[in-house]
């Protein structure tokens, strides 16, 4: 049996949970900016599938890459790591 690459894992929050079993996942990043030397914060949304339909917006998740579900589905949600208040 062979071993599968290691996939990308990313944390964000749920920012819309209007879809069934299909939630959308902000997660950012800080990062130097090459030139001018500053922090710099970048978002970038994910559309993830969420089997068990069970995040609601405002959860912190891990989503990990997966093959393409759908046209924009290429992340499904690992576990949630914490809860909205």
């Amino acid at each position: 049996m062979t071993e599968r690459g290691q996939r990308k894992e990313r944390v964000g929050t749920v920012v819309s949970d209007k879809m069934d079993k299909t939630v959308v996942v902000s997660v950012e990043r800080n990062f130097v900016h090459a030139t001018y030397g500053r922090i710099v914060r970048d978002t970038t949304k994910y559309v993830a599938h969420d089997e068990k339909d069970e995040c609601r917006i405002g959860d912190r998740v891990k989503i990990v890459e997966t093959r393409p579900l759908s046209k924009t589905k290429r992340w499904r949600v690992a576990t949630i790591v914490e809860r909205a208040k």
